[in-house]
């Protein structure tokens, strides 16, 4: 996603079409007393559109192309543009109050990747970024970023970063919204995590744009999104509407084992939680969260089954690694970081374990 707006140039004053008007009417030769006559107003109301004091109505354009010949459309656009610009100069005015807001964003990041136009004007910049993230006002992005505690622990996720997380939200959003997808449907979804999980082996080049279409054919976006300095976030699962989910994963050095325990860890609360919450995961164990603990417990068992725990518990070289990999049907380096899992031992068969390195 890249930002190919230009930033125009932006006047921070407004020309009211009286301007024009006295212009056309020195133009014909003619004095304020008789474009007065000719029009049928008032030499006072022609003063105060002069000044931009009263708007030029639909009524007063028409009677100005009989008088002027310069049709009414022309005058209800100068009008038009006149109001609105009146209008930015006032919600500068209201922005300028909220630049600190600014200061929580990572402005320079998004500009770096593309998604924001860079702007030295601190008003244009701000612009830009409640364009981002679709809202007029920093009042806006509270209510709807920062404030909204449906999911457990959103609102102290987001009181720790909360314009890096939204950015990294925002991001996954922006991209998942591009995706087409079918309806959500729950049970084509569970079915097709079961052939997700045969993908394990497989390079990312190969794997990824498979998750991504099995995932669309039940309803789930599936995007990868580089993590934003102060939001290490793992991964995410968030409903873009009633029928569209979004599951977000970062996707740098990322450990094979990690990065599949973290997407059926999400995928886990598409399939089981409120469509109403946005849930983040940073990979820490949150024991009494009901819903991190089940997502837990869904991942680990929907990659290897906890029957195979004591085999692999057993093991002591790599070709046993292998076999066990083979025998249960993943990557030799989910059972690798299962060993490491369950019994500390964090150095033994790290070899096993690849690391992705997905481009965006």
């Amino acid at each position: 996603m890249k930002a190919k707006r230009q930033n125009p140039f932006q006047p921070d004053y407004a020309v009211p079409p009286g301007d024009t008007l006295e212009e056309t009417m020195e133009f014909l030769g003619m004095t304020q007393r008789e474009l007065a006559d000719r029009t049928g107003l008032t030499v006072q109301t022609l003063h105060r559109i002069f000044k931009g004091e009263q708007p030029i109505t639909y009524e007063t354009a028409n009677r100005l192309e009989l008088v002027t010949g310069t049709p009414a459309a022309f005058w209800n656009n100068l009008e038009a543009q006149y109001r609105e610009q009146l209008a930015k100069l006032e919600q500068d005015r209201e922005l300028a109050e909220h630049l600190d807001w600014l200061k929580q964003i990572p402005t320079k990041e998004l500009v770096q990747r593309g998604t924001i136009p860079a702007s030295d004007d601190k008003i244009v910049l701000l612009r830009e970024v409640l364009r981002f993230y679709s809202v007029s006002s920093p009042a806006a992005w509270r209510a709807v970023w920062h404030e909204p505690a449906a999911a457990a622990r959103r609102s102290t996720i987001f009181a720790s970063s909360p314009g890096p997380t939204s950015a990294w939200l925002r991001l996954g959003q922006i991209q998942a919204r591009q995706i087409e997808t079918r309806p959500y449907d729950k049970k084509v979804f569970a079915a097709n995590l079961r052939v997700i999980r045969d993908l394990t082996g497989r390079e990312p080049e190969a794997f990824v744009p498979e998750m991504q279409r099995l995932c669309a054919e039940a309803g789930v976006a599936f995007v990868l999104v580089p993590e934003i300095k102060k939001a290490p976030w793992s991964g995410a699962a968030e409903w873009l509407s009633p029928s569209k989910a979004m599951l977000l994963l970062n996707l740098r050095g990322k450990s094979e084992d990690k990065f599949w325990f973290t997407f059926f860890h999400e995928a886990s609360h598409i399939l089981n939680d409120s469509k109403k919450g946005t849930y983040l995961d940073d990979g820490k164990d949150y024991k009494d969260d009901p819903a991190e603990k089940r997502a837990d417990e869904f991942a680990a068992e929907m990659l290897i089954p906890s029957t195979f725990d004591p085999a692999i518990q057993r093991a002591t070289s790599t070709d046993e690694i292998k076999t066990l990999a083979e025998r249960i049907g993943v990557s030799p380096g989910l059972v690798a970081g299962r060993f490491q899992h369950l019994t500390k031992k964090w150095t033994h068969f790290h070899s096993l374990i690849r690391r992705f390195e997905i481009e965006e």
